[in-house]
């Protein structure tokens, strides 16, 4: 087998790239090791930037998205009894953000694979990459007994942190930049209408509460929990229970609780590795980054990365611009670490530290409160971080 661009993973970034650079004529074969239905069932982020949606606009996607998503124009943030909206439109000059469940994103990027007919392999085990600094690198790998080979002229790593091509990489290559959070998140999801038309993020003294959804029917909530909680022990009675003490009466009073379609609880960490290349291969994704839910940056950090290689693709193929090759990192690597600046903030804004944080820090932390929730600058630096900062040039 041959193709242009070999893509390792069948995430919403692999296909997503995958996409892109098919409607620009350049061939791809993606290989997932997993099934199409334990990809779809995965629960994630449902918040996109306004670049993620007009990518996705770009890559032909996202007829169901503009049908069935809700364009958000704000958020709420509610710190000490204190309500502030963040009128994201009027803050950033018209920007909004769309939520859309990225299952949903994946399912739509799916189908278009499917419909474009260009070669997707899934269950492909024992997936080697080989050459990766060479000129002439390809990836072997599994499937129903027989060992195959796919010779390339590029490889997208788009299989996440402990993927198999992030581990392909020399020893030494690479420098890791992590910061672990002493909580986690304890995630429900159920049919009931959200508590709010907006999403809400809280800080209390029980800890960081937010309200998501998914649709008009269908919600998210979230509770922030020590690590060492199970989520055995976590009734779905005691979930709405503590999320009503955590929340305003009048919020609380609106609640409509329901059966768990999924609960389950994700530990907060921050990891980013640089270079995200290496001669042919190019990470993407949670291959390279991972970001604290907080920010709702870790799909759309994924389709940054995207964006930048998909562009630098495309004029390689057309007009021989191989020197953008090397441009790759540092373009991604300048907004990832944007976006893993605001995740940390706004991590540290709202979550409670507790035996993990001294009086100092905590001083610190309340003084951040009160300055971004009362200045018109700090909610500007929220509003346009939150919406996404614009992608740079490929030229």
């Amino acid at each position: 087998m041959k193709t242009q661009v070999a893509i390792i993973g069948a995430g919403p970034s692999g296909l997503l790239l995958g996409q892109l650079l098919h409607r620009a004529g350049i061939d791809t074969v993606i290989l997932e090791r997993q099934t199409p239905d334990y990809v779809l069932g995965r629960i994630r982020a449902g918040v996109l930037e306004q670049g993620t949606v007009d990518l996705l606009r770009e890559a032909g996607v996202a007829e169901r998205m503009d049908r069935e998503g809700l364009v958000h124009e704000g958020v709420e943030l509610l710190v000490g009894g204190r309500r502030q909206r963040l009128d994201l439109k009027a803050l950033t000059g018209g920007k909004t953000v769309m939520v859309y469940g990225q299952t949903e994103v994946t399912r739509d990027l799916m189908q278009a694979r499917q419909a474009s007919g260009a070669p997707i392999v899934y269950s492909a085990s024992q997936v080697q990459l080989h050459g990766l600094d060479s000129s002439q690198p390809f990836v072997t790998f599994e499937q129903d007994g027989r060992r195959l080979r796919v010779d390339c002229d590029y490889i997208a790593g788009c299989d996440g942190f402990h993927g198999v091509s992030r581990q392909s990489i020399p020893a030494g290559v690479l420098k890791q930049y992590e910061r672990v959070y002493p909580f986690g998140w304890l995630g429900l999801l159920a049919d009931t209408p959200p508590v709010n038309h907006e999403l809400i993020y809280a800080h209390h003294e029980r800890g960081f509460v937010l309200c998501s959804q998914r649709s008009h029917s269908r919600s998210r909530y979230y509770l922030q929990v020590p690590l060492q909680e199970r989520v055995e022990d976590w009734s779905d009675e005691r979930f709405w229970e503590e999320l009503k003490a955590r929340l305003p009466e009048d919020v609380a009073a609106r609640l409509v609780t329901g059966a768990a379609l999924e609960k389950s609880i994700a530990p907060l960490r921050s990891q980013v590795v640089e270079p995200m290349q290496f001669g042919r291969l190019f990470l993407l994704g949670d291959a390279a980054h991972i970001v604290p839910p907080t920010g709702a940056k870790g799909l759309n950090l994924a389709a940054s990365d995207v964006n930048y290689l998909y562009r630098i693709l495309v004029k390689v193929y057309r007009e021989g611009r191989t020197d953008l090759l090397a441009q790759y990192s540092p373009l991604a690597l300048r907004r990832v670490w944007k976006g893993e600046r605001f995740s940390w903030f706004m991590t540290q804004l709202l979550h409670d530290f507790g035996e993990h944080q001294d009086d100092w820090d905590r001083k610190m932390q309340e003084a951040d409160r009160e300055y971004y929730l009362s200045s018109p600058a700090g909610l500007v630096n929220i509003a346009e971080n939150y919406v996404g900062l614009p992608f740079e040039a490929v030229e």
